[in-house]
C-alpha cells in the first residue's frame, strides 16, 4: 500500500489487508469476533488511511506467505451429505465435489477472503446447495447435463462477487438465499 492516507484504497488493498487478518486469526492472535469487525472495516474502507489501522499490530503477510487454505480449497462428498454452515473461512477458490451424495455449504457466515470468489461445482449423481450471502452477486458460468441447475442468487448488492463455475451431470445444483428448502435451520 501506498503512504498516502488520502488515496482511495483499490480491492486488491483491501483483499492483502483480508489475508493478513484471515493469518491473524489462523494464528490465534485474533479472535473470531475481532476478525469480523476488522473485515467488516477493511470491505468498507474507502482510503488507504482506514486500512492501515487494522494490522498496525499484527505481522505483515507477503504474498507468498498466505496461508494456501485462503487461496485454495476442496470440499467433497462421496456416497454420504457433508455439511458446511456457520462461522468458517473460505477460500479464494473452493472447489465443492460431490458424487452420489450431498453437499451443503453455507456462506451466509463465512469469512469470505476477498470482494471476489470462485466456486467451481463438480456434481455427479448428487444435490448440492450453496447459500450465499444476503448481499452477494452470483454470476453463474457453469452447465448441465441431465441435471438442473437454479441459480436464483443474483444480485445488485455493493457484497462480495461469487462466480460459480463446474458442471453438473445427473445431478441438482442450487445456489440460494434462503434454507428452506435444506436442513441448516
Amino acid at each position: 500500500m501506498t503512504d498516502d492516507p488520502d488515496l482511495r484504497a483499490s480491492d486488491a488493498d483491501r483483499d492483502r489487508v483480508a489475508a493478513v487478518l484471515s493469518e491473524a486469526l489462523a494464528t490465534g492472535r485474533l479472535t473470531t469476533v475481532e476478525h469480523a469487525d476488522r473485515l467488516d472495516v477493511a470491505y468498507t474502507a474507502k482510503t488507504v488511511g482506514e486500512l492501515v489501522p487494522l494490522t498496525r499490530d499484527l505481522p505483515e503477510v507477503s504474498a507468498s506467505d498466505v496461508p494456501a487454505a485462503i487461496e485454495r480449497q476442496v470440499i467433497s462428498s462421496k456416497f454420504s451429505k457433508v455439511v458446511r454452515k456457520g462461522r468458517w473461512v473460505a477460500s479464494r477458490h473452493t472447489t465443492l465435489s460431490a458424487r452420489f451424495g450431498a453437499l451443503i455449504i453455507d456462506l451466509s457466515d463465512a469469512v469470505l477472503p476477498g470482494r471476489e470468489i470462485t466456486i467451481e461445482t463438480s456434481a455427479r449423481f448428487s444435490k448440492m446447495i450453496v447459500r450465499v450471502p444476503e448481499n452477494a452477486h452470483v454470476i453463474d458460468e457453469g452447465s448441465a447435463l441431465f441435471g438442473k441447475r437454479n441459480v436464483t442468487a443474483g444480485s445488485e448488492g455493493d457484497g462480495p462477487l461469487i462466480r460459480l463455475t463446474g458442471s453438473s451431470k445427473f445431478s441438482k445444483v442450487i445456489v440460494t438465499r434462503g434454507k428452506d428448502d435444506w436442513n441448516l435451520h
